[in-house]
């Protein structure tokens, strides 16, 4: 992970002190800011590669903060929070993280979740065309948009790795684990929130009507599944 630069964003001086000491000793660059709005100044100013944000801060909320974030960015971003409720989950992922670590955590953990953030779905360009046409929507997976007539749509990369992933599988139901494993990695499988707000994310930026869905479809008590049409 040499190179990569995660901004940390708590109020507490002290929580900042200890994630920089042990972020930097598995190589990362660490920047840090205090509220909601010295991180939002700090990624006008510039590129991180995922970002921690605490929720209860002063001033701008963290949820507030990530959603203003997810408007104009798509960097990662794990929230960290004291509540463990699954409404809090939802409501964290809703705001556009892709994560959530509950408080007091370990640094294995926090460790594991940022490479869960960082990764990639190992899929390869021979596993599925770079682009896919559903009806009058077409997706790039390479500047991962979704274009809907004159309207291009950004996507995040997790959002990204879940469509490519189902797009290699498609018209096939496949299971919540195996999603949550392929996509977030191996210590994940049990965190359906995660994919029913993915999907949501999903099926609000490409289906014509979200509320009935005509491509990504929920299969019960299974999983997903892409339903693509034929092509003549």
């Amino acid at each position: 992970m040499s190179g990569t630069s995660i901004l940390v964003v708590d109020d507490d001086p002290q929580i900042r002190r200890v994630m920089r000491v042990a972020l930097v000793s598995q190589g990362y660059i660490v920047s840090d800011a205090k509220s909601g709005e010295n991180a939002l100044e700090a990624l006008r100013k510039n590129q991180y590669d995922l970002v921690l944000l605490d929720i209860n801060m002063p001033g701008i909320g963290g949820l507030e903060t990530c959603r203003l974030i997810r408007m104009t960015s798509e960097v990662p971003i794990i929230i960290l929070t004291v509540r463990n409720a699954e409404r809090d989950k939802v409501e964290a992922l809703d705001a556009g993280a892709d994560d959530y670590v509950t408080k007091p955590f370990g640094t294995p953990e926090l460790l594991a979740r940022i490479r869960a953030a960082l990764r990639r779905s190992p899929l390869t360009a021979d596993g599925v065309s770079e682009s896919l046409s559903l009806g009058s929507i077409e997706v790039s997976f390479n500047s991962r948009r979704v274009r809907k007539g004159e309207i291009e749509i950004p996507l995040t990369p997790k959002e990204t790795d879940l469509l490519r992933y189902l797009a290699v599988n498609c018209n096939t139901p496949i299971p919540h684990a195996r999603l949550l494993q392929t996509i977030w990695g191996p210590d994940y499988g049990n965190e359906v929130e995660y994919l029913r707000v993915f999907v949501n994310r999903l099926r609000k930026k490409m289906e014509p009507d979200p509320s009935k869905p005509q491509y990504l479809l929920t299969v019960p008590r299974v999983g997903y599944q892409l339903d693509v049409p034929p092509k003549r």
